[in-house]
């Protein structure tokens, strides 16, 4: 990592497809100008390129791509130049059918869309391999090569006979037995054991899919198969550059962006040199507020940040608007600044785009670019994002900075599958990661550095820990979670929790007894409410409202510090403590409001001396993030707001984006941002 680590600049720019733009010289040689106007100094490039390079099977074209690597270097920039996997040429469709994936449904998918292969097909694993080494062989010296991208926004799963035939095979590695595979699956109910490996199928919607543990299985087989497919790709790049770092773009979820979902990221992290995802919030949406979408953002990159416990990339982002939600809303004036800024301030060393000029023709003709059809520097985006390249170079010094956390959330992939599948709570209002991203919001709100972290990290890092719903909870980690706090840590989770095994199979004899020894309560029933139904918890000499789940248990040594005030259960134990070793544990039973989780949290950052030092009088439409060396810590400052804002802190600084001094007042213009350096 040679190359990536003497990089002193933040890197800027973006996904750039010349390979739509080769029978128009002009454009390319605009293209250069315009980099270069933009402070712009990285480019992904080549993901979407199989037929410009192979247009024929066997009839390699790298001549352009060659040109275009010479002239980005030529200007002083940096390549991240893909593999082409995320999209298939017609021919290789036409001449090798069963590259094409299989639908759950059991049909055979046409050529087209993205990642509409099959990782198991033996052909589709030989020809990227060649075109992967052709590459690599190719351009593995090339001076402006500066990381490999694999593939593009890896996705999605094949149900084809050469996929179950491999599911099988990871079955059979997993169970020494069959009857362990039917004991871990419950294959008595509704008569499903099996009584040959061949008899077993993927999930399906014309077949199985109500047995939970099959579920889990295909779902893990699915990250594992994406994960080795990953690795065929980079064998020969890691073996021909192994100091060239390698990445490929990790992806959020829905329009209110959580973690993404369909694939194991804390498995798969492993398996990358650097983290890097794409990020597309709705900006300006009608359903929340700028700050409350913020934070939201902040949750997925303290994920990212957290996941390999250094700093990560953004790999795309947009100037504008993008082309698929449902609205295609443009960043206000000031909104790109700041968002990119935000990217940096939770431990990005990067702002890099989708796409760096805009496609002529197809779906993403409208999508958010850099340089518009207009082919011009005079518009408002191609400003903006002018001034964010100015901005990056100059708060380089923060590059290879790290965040300082002492609070931790827990997010584990499994469980919200085996939580998604439990059939015995209201579907609609699960909503884990979102459940956890409250949790997170009153720390973001009062600028409290947090990580996200997976139930494999090293719990003894943090003062205090927490994972709300965790419904899968293994054994092992009830041990180490128990562990952490007898050694004095505080853990707080809620209602959901430790209702089943790695096999999502419940725990006989009732809530396990770790957690009963360490909450020092019993779990004993959870009530799911009606979407307009209410209860309340009496806590700390006031009311706060209780929706969706109220969990009942009995005391086993705990603290009484809240009480249910409504229902059967009016009076009865509603959040408690429990000292445990040298540590303390919290229950939550009932779902809230942020109102209480601001005042829960509150408390618990006070008594725990928590809080953020440096914020003498802040404001929750302003965070305030620090990255740090051992002698150097910046901070960011940045109004998620429509309004001016004014906050305190304990010393003045100067801007380094603007070079402005300032006092320890700062006022704040809407969606303003500040960096300020404290030695």
């Amino acid at each position: 990592m040679t190359r990536y680590n003497s990089e002193n600049r933040l890197l800027h720019g973006g996904d750039y497809n010349p390979d739509q733009w080769l029978d128009y010289p002009e454009i390319l040689a605009k293209d250069l100008e315009l980099m270069q106007k933009s402070k712009s100094n990285t480019f992904s490039i080549g993901m979407f390129a199989w037929s410009q390079l192979e247009p024929t099977e066997g009839d390699y074209h790298f001549e352009w791509l060659d040109k275009i690597m010479d002239d980005i270097y030529e200007m002083g920039g940096n390549v991240i130049l893909a593999t082409p996997s995320g999209a298939r040429p017609a021919w290789l469709s036409k001449k090798y059918p069963e590259v094409l994936r299989t639908n759950e449904r059991r049909e055979k998918m046409l050529q087209g869309g993205r990642h509409n292969h099959c990782f198991s097909s033996p052909v589709f694993r030989e020809k990227i391999g060649i075109m992967n080494r052709k590459l690599v062989e190719r351009y593995g010296n090339h001076p402006a090569l500066y990381m490999w991208h694999i593939s593009n926004e890896y996705s999605g799963e094949c149900h084809c006979e050469y996929c179950q035939e491999n599911f099988r095979q990871w079955l059979q590695k997993k169970y020494p037995t069959l009857k362990d595979l039917n004991d871990a699956w419950w294959g008595p109910f509704w008569s499903h054991a099996y009584s040959d490996w061949s008899e077993i199928e993927s999930p399906s919607s014309i077949g199985e899919t109500m047995v939970h543990g099959h579920n889990l299985d295909w779902r893990r087989f699915v990250t594992d198969q994406t994960i080795d497919f990953y690795e065929h790709e980079i064998k020969d790049i890691r073996q021909l550059t192994p100091e060239i770092p390698i990445t490929t773009n990790f992806m959020a979820d829905t329009h209110d962006l959580i973690p993404f979902q369909s694939l194991d990221y804390g498995k798969f992290a492993k398996h990358v040199d650097v983290i890097s995802w794409d990020c597309y919030p709705a900006w300006h949406n009608d359903w929340e507020t700028t700050a409350d979408l913020a934070s939201k953002v902040g949750f997925i990159n303290d994920q990212y940040r957290s996941i390999k416990q250094q700093p990560f990339l953004i790999m795309e982002s947009t100037p504008s608007g993008v082309n698929w939600h449902e609205v295609n809303k443009v960043k206000r004036p000031g909104m790109h600044l700041l968002s990119s800024m935000q990217f940096i301030a939770h431990g990005s060393d990067s702002n890099l785009y989708f796409q760096w000029r805009k496609s002529r023709g197809s779906s993403e003709k409208f999508h958010g670019a850099v340089v518009d059809h207009d082919n011009s520097e005079d518009n408002r985006v191609f400003k903006e994002v002018t001034r964010v390249g100015e901005a990056l170079e100059n708060i380089k010094a923060v590059k290879g900075s790290y965040k300082k956390a002492k609070v931790a959330i827990i997010y584990d992939w499994e469980n919200n599958w085996a939580l998604n599948d439990a059939q015995g709570f209201s579907n609609a209002s699960k909503r884990y990661p979102q459940t956890l991203q409250e949790h997170y919001r009153y720390f973001w709100n009062h600028d409290i550095a947090v990580e996200v972290i997976t139930s494999e990290a090293d719990f003894s890092k943090y003062e205090l820990i927490i994972g709300p719903m965790m419904y899968l909870m293994t054994e092992d980690v009830m041990k180490r979670l128990s562990s952490y706090v007898k050694q004095g840590g505080t853990f707080v989770s809620t209602y959901i929790t430790g209702y089943v095994n790695e096999n999502d199979l419940t725990y006989l004899g009732g809530w396990p007894q770790p957690l009963r020894e360490m909450f020092g309560i019993k779990v004993t029933e959870t009530d799911t409410l009606y979407p307009k139904d209410r209860n309340a918890v009496h806590y700390a000499d006031q009311s706060f409202e209780a929706k969706d789940y109220c969990s009942l248990f009995e005391l086993e040594g705990a603290e009484v510090l809240g009480t249910y005030t409504e229902d059967f259960y009016a009076g009865k134990p509603a959040i408690t403590r429990n000292k445990y070793g040298q540590g303390a544990a919290y229950f939550i039973g009932a779902r809230t409001n942020l109102d209480f989780l601001e005042y829960f949290y509150g408390e618990l950052a006070k008594n725990k001396g928590l809080e953020n030092a440096w914020v003498i009088k802040g404001d929750p439409d302003v965070s305030v993030q620090s990255r740090d060396f051992e002698d150097q810590s910046y901070r960011f400052v940045m109004n998620f707001s429509e309004e001016t804002k004014e906050i305190q802190v304990a010393t003045a600084g100067v801007d380094l984006i603007t070079h402005t001094a300032h006092p320890t007042t700062l006022t704040l213009a809407p969606y303003e941002v500040l960096l300020l350096a404290e030695n």
